[in-house]
């Protein structure tokens, strides 16, 4: 047995593992990939160009396997960007997508939480619904988990208050 191709059924590769290897994948199997992806032959000879579509081509199969709704979402919010010209606040989803790994260094330690593929967030070996939870874990303290983890920018711009009369 060959360590560098195992067969299918014994070891099937992370789409972010088969993705890394593309670079190194014979133009010939590119060619034949593009074929089972796409049902069409490969539209170019430039190699960045296939390797590109195809890591897209991966991620969009692997995710849409991962969060059906995925797509109601985003045609939602597609709608509302065309109808209003701008996305709600609410509508904004900082939320990882499953896999990703978050670290934060805190009081000398590093703290490391993996984003699950049923939307929550495991951290120590327990499953929690939010970032925030983990944060108030790790701090013992109230915490935005974005923030914490720099999902999000704390320092966002605020408006003036109307009572004090404050003015741009």
């Amino acid at each position: 047995m060959n360590p560098k191709n195992p067969p299918e059924n014994l070891a099937t590769p992370s789409i972010a593992s088969r993705i890394y290897e593309l670079p190194n994948l014979p133009f010939l199997q590119i060619k034949a990939l593009w074929r089972k992806l796409f049902d069409s032959e490969a539209p170019t000879h430039i190699r960045t160009f296939l390797e590109r579509r195809i890591a897209y081509k991966l991620q969009e199969i692997e995710f849409r396997k991962v969060d059906p709704n995925l797509m109601d979402r985003n045609n939602r919010k597609i709608a509302t960007l065309i109808k209003t010209g701008k996305l709600r606040k609410r509508d904004r989803d900082h939320r990882p997508v499953y896999g990703t790994i978050l670290s934060r260094q805190y009081q000398d330690k590093e703290h490391r939480v993996m984003v699950s593929a049923d939307g929550q967030y495991e951290y120590e070996g327990r499953a929690y619904q939010s970032l925030s939870m983990i944060a108030r874990e790790i701090t013992g303290s109230r915490w935005s988990g974005p923030v914490f983890f720099g999902l999000k920018d704390y320092a966002a711009k605020k408006k003036p208050n109307k009572k004090s009369g404050a003015t741009k």
